[in-house]
């Protein structure tokens, strides 16, 4: 393991950056001020008194009790006082007794901070001022102001949904009115005698939402192969949030590969390329947990043959890095984690990474890929197998659906299409609806008819007959 100084030593030679930046001892208070400012209010990074010249001259400091006492000082003409780890005086190899002092800016610090009236940011080796929009972002994402209980612009009380209101009241046993409920949760609030609706309740309970939070949606695809292509089946889910989440499991169901494994037991199993509950789980926390601020991009669902990304719009919130994702604790919309946790959609405690990873790790696949985005963040599922030493043992999955993998001939293609597709392959010259419902009992028989409807809409499938008495073939021209 690197010591602190090699540690050091190794980011000196790699340069100024955005996450790491010197000056020398005899630098102005505000120059370091402006530095651990710009830190703060971005990713945080390692500042470092002693060193000289943009090549990195290291002079190291003469007094280093008083170095510390300068970065000190700095730190806390910050407004709000900025309060970081006491910096610490490090001795390098190519050093005397002369040491530089090293100070840590944590990520995620829980404010947005100014220097002299400024608010600043780190792009590259620079510090610059932060403009209006960004600022008004970074201070929703520190908790300063939230997005989601200001005031929903020109929305009133009816652009409210007040029968699912009155139904989520109903469950919650409110002894109250509906509207005491709201304005209990944050839904709405009162000004000057009248009750307006916040962004939270026009997401949760309006009739139109993407009227008044542009981009509230979820974009839904199944691609045929393993990169994007004109070959896709796509919904895009609006509406209420508890109606998103809902309609994004109906395009889950409908639209992951299923699998039949026979178990110890010999028992019939049949499941989903990814566990169904840890999928939900995403689209859930997604929902929950995005940044609504940011408008221009929704949330991507998108399934892959190999692989499935959700991505939200905004960072990890708060001290939430990639690092302590399993253990850290910070909601950027509580009110919204608040009711859905009401509803029944979400633990409020927790953001299920670690039901995710287990639910990932108990059907054998690899642990789930967690990243930040230049927007946003990103959860990668992958359906390949692996081996562990402590997975039970049991008998290959016979799974006949990932004969066409999600397309056929180049054509995206669902999983009940692709099980008609196996049932004319394996020996029946035809296809019924009848047939089809029997393959897949579970689902609607108006569902089963567009199934096959668009598979003849692609030329895949040619329908023989009419009426009741109908039939499809493949089309083999």
């Amino acid at each position: 393991m690197s010591s602190p100084e090699d540690t050091l030593s190794h980011a000196i030679k790699q340069g100024r950056s955005e996450q790491f930046d010197w000056l020398g001892e005899t630098a102005p208070l505000d120059s370091i001020a402006a530095t651990l400012t710009a830190m703060a209010n971005s990713r945080g990074g390692t500042f470092v008194l002693g060193i000289i010249g943009p090549t990195g001259a290291i002079i190291g400091v003469r007094d280093a009790d008083n170095a510390i006492d300068r970065v000190v000082q700095a730190a806390l003409s910050i407004e709000p006082p900025l309060l970081i780890p006491l910096p610490r005086a490090v001795h390098l190899s190519d050093l005397n007794d002369r040491p530089v002092i090293a100070a840590q800016i944590p990520p995620g610090m829980p404010h947005v901070y100014a220097h002299s009236g400024r608010y600043l940011y780190r792009q590259g080796t620079e510090n610059k001022v932060l403009k209006t929009r960004d600022l008004h972002r970074l201070i929703i994402e520190r908790g300063e102001v939230s997005f989601e209980t200001e005031v929903a612009r020109d929305a009133s009380p009816n652009d409210l949904d007040w029968d699912k209101i009155r139904a989520y009241s109903a469950g919650m046993g409110s002894s109250g009115t509906p509207e005491d409920l709201l304005l209990k949760r944050g839904c709405l609030i009162q000004h000057h005698d009248q009750l307006h609706p916040t962004n939270a309740g026009v997401l949760l309970f309006g009739k139109d939402p993407q009227r008044y939070v542009r981009s509230a949606e979820i974009t839904a695809v199944r691609f045929a192969g393993e990169i994007m292509s004109d070959n896709f089946t796509r919904d895009d889910i609006v509406g209420a949030l508890p109606d998103q989440i809902r309609r994004a499991e109906t395009f889950l169901i409908d639209n992951l590969r299923k699998g039949v494994s026979l178990g110890r037991t010999m028992a019939r199993a049949e499941n989903f390329e990814y566990p169904l509950e840890a999928v939900r789980e995403l689209i859930v926390n997604a929902v929950a947990h995005r940044d609504y601020s940011i408008s221009g991009d929704g949330i991507r669902l998108f399934i892959f043959r190999n692989r499935m990304e959700v991505t939200s719009p905004g960072n990890l919130p708060g001290p939430v890095t990639l690092d302590n994702i399993r253990e850290e604790r910070f909601s950027r919309n509580p009110v919204i984690v608040q009711v859905l946790s009401d509803m029944g959609f979400i633990e409020r405690l927790g953001y299920g990474v670690d039901r995710v990873i287990a639910l990932m790790r108990s059907q054998h696949l690899r642990a789930p890929e967690f990243a930040e985005t230049d927007g946003g963040f990103q959860v990668k599922l992958f359906n390949d197998i692996v081996e562990s030493a402590d997975a039970p043992a049991e008998t290959p999955a016979v799974d006949k659906s990932t004969r066409f993998n999600g397309a056929y001939k180049g054509t995206a293609i669902n999983p009940r299409q692709e099980a008609a597709l196996i049932h004319l392959h394996d020996g029946n010259p035809r296809i019924t609806n009848s047939d089809l419902q029997q393959l897949c009992p579970d689902v609607h028989p108006e569902t089963i008819r567009r199934d096959l409807v668009d598979l003849v809409t692609k030329d895949i499938l040619r329908k023989m007959g009419a009426k009741r008495g109908s039939y499809y073939v493949l089309n083999e021209d």
